[in-house]
């Protein structure tokens, strides 16, 4: 059967009855070409191309596109083109070795950049071993919730991104279509791009102060409409979604309309600066007032929002850590109940040590390559344990019911315990910024790639 002609079935949007089945577009008594010279190949070029794009983003607006879609679109588009037949599951390999450049580059930029920000010495190496060792972690931390996110809940989460990646994959000619849509797409906004960046045609970002009006409201009472207007920024927009846009605009409309002016209307009789600002609020414009003081209740509210995330996600840490023991200690009978192809999964006495294993590395690698001590090296690995395991359901179920991944979010929290406990532990100064940061990015990466990877499961 040709890519081409091959369908969701009707039961992979909704929940499944009683007894109901789900039978996936390839049942497990098929088998596709699958990793092969021709997905490897392209899944590292997509891979090498979207790191730069992702990067590139990442670091400007602080968000990162999740390059799922449109490298499911390349890859249908190139197959459609080369006329290869039933490389729906290579298209599945090239996206989701390409997908994984988004979800790297994202564990990366949230803590990285803040090594030479703040001039700290470093080397590749330290990087280097902070991404690949993260990586590994959030993958092996989130297989043993595979079953349960995928199988038990088929249908309770909508999975937005997996779910349009998956209609992209199965679309066939239409996904050909839709390659040759990206690509107008992106010769139109990287001439939009150009004009703006260039010839400085218009501004990025427009803002209500231009006007009279809008300069005497902003010097008054300290209100300002701001709107970036980029092609970045518009397609991500459209990339998360309505729903998750209009979240985000909520938060900078309660950001913008309500707290600086709320800020402004109770700090401007103070004369002197409070807290580490440099000048009175008095004298701050909308823009200073949001940097110094609003954004930080956005962070606050952020760790919240993680906080009850990991309440809400205890049942299932529970349920993976039962279903974990009763394979390591009762023999391993749960994985031999069901010996079909798609329902396999490693072993959970592999996984448990393959865990302890890269754990083990991530010790070696603060003990000899950052703090050089081993008990400074003990807490740090506890740190990373903890926190990856428990933010990994975070992460998932975040993907799994909007689509985004809240990394930067959860790795400021990461970066808030790790400093107060280092500290606490004698451990501070350039060294301890350096240690908190690098276990960020452990961190940070492994809740990247545990989102990445239910999205492609």
């Amino acid at each position: 059967m040709e890519s081409s002609r091959r369908s969701l079935p009707k039961n992979a949007y909704r929940k499944l009855e009683p007894g109901e089945e789900y039978t996936p577009v390839v049942p497990a008594n098929q088998f596709l070409p699958e990793v092969t010279l021709y997905s490897l190949s392209w899944g590292i070029f997509y891979s090498v191309l979207f790191s730069a794009a992702a990067a590139f983003l990442g670091l400007k607006i602080g968000q990162v596109f999740e390059a799922a879609i449109p490298i499911a679109i390349l890859a249908v588009g190139l197959s459609v083109f080369l006329k290869r037949k039933d490389s729906l599951s290579e298209n599945v390999i090239i996206q989701s070795i390409g997908a994984a450049s988004g979800v790297v580059v994202a564990g990366a930029i949230f803590t990285i950049p803040g090594i030479y920000i703040l001039g700290l010495d470093t080397s590749f190496f330290q990087i280097f071993l902070a991404s690949l060792l993260g990586g590994f972690l959030g993958i092996l931390f989130l297989i043993p919730f595979r079953k349960y996110f995928v199988k038990e809940m088929h249908g309770e989460f909508p999975f937005p991104e997996a779910t349009a990646t998956t209609e992209v994959l199965v679309a066939g000619e239409v996904g050909g279509e839709q390659a040759k849509v990206l690509l107008k797409a992106a010769i139109v906004g990287g001439a939009y791009d150009f004009l703006v960046s260039g010839f400085e045609a218009w501004k990025e970002v427009v803002s209500t102060t231009v006007f009279g009006w809008g300069k005497a409201l902003a010097d008054s009472v300290k209100w300002e409409f701001r709107l970036n207007i980029g092609a970045a920024v518009t397609g991500l927009g459209y990339i998360v979604g309505l729903r998750y846009a209009m979240i985000i605009a909520a938060g900078s409309f309660l950001a913008w309309w309500v707290l600086i002016p709320m800020v402004y209307f109770i700090g401007q009789y103070i004369p002197q600066p409070i807290l580490q600002s440099a000048q009175p609020i008095s004298e701050m414009t909308p823009l200073q007032i949001f940097y110094d003081y609003v954004r930080h209740v956005g962070i606050g509210g952020i760790a919240a929002a993680g906080m009850i995330g990991i309440i809400k996600s205890w049942r299932i840490i529970a349920g993976a850590l039962k279903l974990a023991a009763t394979e390591i200690f009762g023999g391993g009978v749960t994985q031999q109940n069901n010996s079909e192809r798609t329902q396999l999964d490693i072993k959970m006495k592999w996984v448990v040590t393959m865990i302890i294993l890269t754990l083990f590395s991530i010790f070696i690698f603060f003990a000899i390559g950052v703090v050089d001590n081993t008990g400074h090296a003990a807490v740090g690995i506890l740190i990373v344990t903890v926190i990856a395991f428990l933010f990994t359901t975070v992460a998932a179920r975040a993907i799994a019911i909007v689509g985004t991944n809240p990394v930067s979010g959860m790795t400021l929290m990461t970066l808030i315990l790790s400093s107060v406990i280092l500290v606490r532990v004698g451990l501070s100064g350039e060294s301890g910024m350096l240690a908190a940061l690098l276990i960020g990015g452990v961190v940070c990466t492994a809740l990247s790639m545990a989102g990445g990877f239910i999205t492609d499961l």
